[in-house]
């Protein structure tokens, strides 16, 4: 009797285990169909652009709704720039805050400025987009554009990125945006990774005569490159896809200017403009081939991030 128990009882745990593998299998998949999914509809839907357009889609500068003639080259620089812009203000300074709270932050003060980075990620993007506009582009304009464009747009080489009417809005400040929106998710990530380098090893460093920067450097670095990068890749993706945020402050002009104070356009901010209002055949198709090709951008950032790390393993 106490045998056929047992037997009976690992039989149900076989069907639950069963079940459970089934279970977590399926989900897995139906993450898998959904991809597919968006990909398939988004192709569906571009595909009258992309039978009318072809290639030169990607590389045309024009954006006429009346004459349908369209075009993404536009659009994508300013998400590509705009993204740029943001990484190369925001790695940093998240860098330097989760140096900060790791290796020099005194204990009562660790606890507020982690709570502070985590606010400021928990912000709606709109909240960001309207600060944006009514406060921070008319101080930018004020104090700061004309002076950057009389002492940085004179430069040799690089000077006509700065060169312009000091209006406030335009591609350079919505990069500043989405540098200060992108600064908590990656400082978060590589707090919460510095803290994984065992105290033996930075101690051990430190009983050698190292310094802070050294630690960093030698030790903590190499340890958590893998999460660094993730981190980094993660404000990447926010910066990419930011919707609100860049279209208050672009200025959503379809053009291509080499100054970055000038207005300008993102997928994301054509695709918030537009597709409310955008009547059907090539206009809509236009809109859904640009969220298509923002889908390609993000994809293929994750795949050279993706190898980027087998190649550090």
């Amino acid at each position: 009797m106490h045998a056929q128990h047992i037997e009976n009882t690992l039989k149900m745990q076989r069907r639950l285990d069963t079940l459970f593998r089934g279970t977590t299998r399926g989900f897995a998949f139906l993450v898998l169909a959904t991809l597919i999914g968006i990909i398939i509809s988004l192709i569906i839907g571009a595909m009258p652009t992309i039978k009318a357009f072809g290639f030169s889609f990607l590389f045309s500068g024009s954006w006429d709704p009346v004459a349908e003639n369209f075009g993404a080259l536009a659009p994508i620089y300013g998400t590509l720039v705009t993204a740029i812009i943001a990484l190369l203000i925001g790695v940093p300074v998240s860098f330097g805050i989760a140096l900060f709270l790791t290796e020099l932050c005194p204990a009562w003060l660790r606890r507020p400025i982690g709570v502070a980075i985590e606010l400021l990620a928990g912000i709606p993007s709109i909240i960001y987009g309207m600060w944006g506009l009514f406060v921070f582009a008319p101080l930018f304009a004020d104090h700061v554009q004309p002076w950057i464009i009389e002492n940085l747009g004179h430069l040799p080489g690089i000077g006509f990125l700065f060169q312009g009417a000091p209006m406030g809005i335009g591609v350079f400040t919505a990069g500043l945006i989405l540098g200060i929106m992108v600064i908590p998710f990656i400082a978060s990530v590589m707090r919460d990774v510095f803290e994984i380098v065992p105290v033996m090893l930075k101690e051990s460093a430190y009983g050698l005569g190292a310094t802070t920067w050294e630690v960093v450097r030698y030790v903590v670095l190499p340890y958590t490159k893998a999460g660094v990068i993730g981190g980094i890749m993660l404000g990447l993706g926010r910066a990419l896809g930011e919707t609100m945020a860049v279209t208050f402050v672009i200025g959503n002009a379809y053009q291509i200017t080499g100054s970055l104070m000038d207005p300008g356009n993102s997928i994301a901010s054509a695709l918030a403009n537009e597709f409310a209002e955008a009547q059907e055949g090539l206009h809509v198709s236009a809109l859904i081939e640009l969220g298509l090709i923002l889908f390609f951008i993000t994809f293929v950032v994750l795949a050279c991030a993706k190898l980027l790390l087998l190649r550090l393993s």
